[in-house]
């Protein structure tokens, strides 16, 4: 076993520095927990099987109705709350000097997210536009993690996680044009490694941010999405499910805000 009596000069000088302190300082047992399930993401992502983009179906949005030269309005527009609650946060943050880790990429990747869904819902039957729409999310995914992290785990667990979800995310929306594989991880496995912060307790220190309602929304969008066509037919063609959607997770960002509007410590 090699011994190093100093990490620090040992550290690779190319890796970002969240995560060399990550890798390379003492870690206490939640890290080492947090670390293993990383790594357990990463091995599945690269060792799973190819999910060709090909075969899976273009979505089909049920409601395309056009509304002032606006095609698709009701999905398209409905991406404004995205920009809305990321100027609102991006607002907040420039109050506060114990923001979490990850808090403003969260809702800077909440402001791409308007431009590339917006973006993509104009014409979904143009697959490469999907590509925008990811990437978007894939920012404010991140930033999410990095709260995550930080609030139940420690700051530079934060950075790390932050960096990592930040790099894993975008090659996946990349990849995904070919291999859904790493997207499906991504989305899926940085949702449980979400859920399983949530139920940890938070750290001495941290500001609160109710994780809890940040998934609540998430799924609840999830489920609106799926119910696209079903919850246009109920509500006589007024609304569909997937605009619904978007209204949700933008709401999403609401307990990250609204922790950030409590009293400073």
């Amino acid at each position: 076993m090699l011994h190093v009596d100093n990490p620090a000069r040992a550290t690779p000088a190319k890796l970002p520095a969240a995560v060399r302190r990550f890798a390379f300082g003492r870690l206490d047992a939640r890290e080492k927990y947090l670390g293993g399930a990383l790594i357990g993401l990463t091995l599945t992502a690269l060792l799973a099987p190819v999910l060709p983009a090909s075969a899976w179906h273009i979505p089909h949005y049920i409601d395309g109705r056009t509304w002032l030269g606006v095609p698709n309005a009701g999905d398209v527009l409905s991406n404004l709350a995205f920009l809305a609650m990321g100027v609102w946060g991006s607002e907040r943050l420039r109050a506060r000097h114990d923001a979490p880790v990850g808090a403003s990429w969260f809702f800077v990747g909440l402001i791409l997210t308007c431009l590339g869904s917006g973006f993509d819902h104009l014409d979904p039957d143009m697959p490469q536009r999907l590509v925008a729409d990811r990437l978007g999310m894939a920012v404010a995914f991140a930033g999410f993690l990095g709260i995550a992290a930080s609030e139940r785990i420690s700051t530079r667990a934060g950075e790390a996680v932050l960096v990592l979800a930040m790099v894993a995310g975008l090659l996946a929306a990349w990849v995904a044009r070919e291999n859904l594989t790493p997207w499906v991880v991504v989305q899926f496995g940085g949702m449980a490694l979400a859920v399983g912060l949530a139920l940890t307790r938070p750290r001495s220190g941290a500001l609160g941010v109710p994780l809890g309602g940040v998934i609540l929304f998430y799924v609840l969008a999830k489920l609106l999405e799926l119910g696209d066509a079903l919850i246009f037919e109920a509500t006589g063609h007024i609304v569909s499910g997937h605009t619904l959607k978007h209204l949700a997770a933008a709401l999403a960002a609401w307990p990250v805000i609204r922790a950030l509007g409590s009293s400073t410590h």
